[in-house]
């Protein structure tokens, strides 16, 4: 049984760790509301550009000469799994969710006889992939430096993307990511790039067959699909910096209501030991000067 002293610091030191956690707390619901108009601003523009390459794309259905970017290599050997987490932790199963994914993800595409390649952007994903796929990580991008996502981040990343693909590195890229829906919940998404897929509905295809355009079709898409890479990156970004702060602030909610628990239990555990220590002590004297 511990010692009176033992449970004194032990109180103590929880009481820190308490302090320190409510501090994260409030720290990162001061960010979240910042991260999260973020992301909800980013939203409409990477959508309504998905809806408009969708329109474009239709009309390539069932022809020849589509962009390289639309229409693949021809083939899906190589697979290059982009996966996008945090550079810290403490914020619950942010990290692991999004990771675990990808893993799964990876484990399938190998089991098909795919070659898996892996991109990391964030510091936690690389450290809990490389513990299984090792062998398939490529490079690790950090953003520990970066203060404040910008587009110009996204941009870089695309840009090798692009450079890779263009080499012939990979066939098929997915973006691995988490969708920020509340405080509580962020849902991890896997969304190809290369080559694009679009989610754009029959009404907004069928709209889009309808503009004339110009330049033409070829020119626009030719400007568009690359720069839709580096646009659906931002956006999965700005969506992981508002998941995070969102994980962030539940998990130190959530270990600030845990240390006060113990708290109470230690408080309670001490109390009774002293009180237990005070009536022996009682006892021992009561005893004492009956003898006398």
């Amino acid at each position: 049984m511990p010692s009176l002293k033992d449970l004194k610091n032990r109180i103590a030191s929880v009481k820190s760790t308490q302090k320190i956690t409510k501090a994260m707390q409030m720290v990162a619901a001061a960010k979240l509301r910042r991260a999260q108009n973020a992301a909800e601003a980013a939203r409409p523009y990477a959508e309504r550009m998905e809806g408009v390459l969708a329109g474009l794309a239709s009309a390539y259905q069932g022809r020849e000469g589509a962009p390289a970017l639309l229409a693949g290599t021809g083939k899906s050997d190589t697979h290059l799994l982009v996966v996008a987490t945090g550079e810290r932790g403490l914020a619950g199963g942010f990290n692991s969710s999004i990771a675990r994914l990808a893993r799964e993800t990876a484990a399938r595409l190998i089991s098909e006889g795919k070659t898996v390649k892996i991109l990391s952007v964030g510091k936690k994903g690389a450290d809990i992939l490389k513990r299984s796929f090792e062998k398939n990580m490529l490079d690790t991008i950090s953003l520990r430096e970066v203060r404040q996502i910008g587009y110009g981040t996204a941009q870089e990343i695309g840009e090798k993307l692009l450079a890779m693909y263009a080499a012939g590195e990979f066939d098929v890229a997915t973006l691995f990511y988490a969708e920020f829906k509340s405080v509580v919940s962020q849902v991890p998404t896997a969304q190809q790039l290369i080559p694009a897929q679009f989610k754009a509905g029959e009404g907004e295809a069928g709209l889009a067959r309808n503009y004339e355009y110009e330049p033409d079709e070829d020119a626009i898409l030719t400007d568009l699909l690359p720069r839709n890479v580096s646009v659906q990156i931002f956006r999965a970004l700005l969506e992981n910096n508002a998941s995070f702060f969102g994980a962030q602030m539940s998990a130190m909610d959530n270990a600030t209501r845990n240390a006060g628990e113990m708290i109470d239990k230690l408080t309670l555990s001490y109390n009774r030991q002293r009180q237990a220590q005070i009536t022996k002590e009682l006892i021992e004297i009561i005893s004492g000067a009956e003898a006398l």
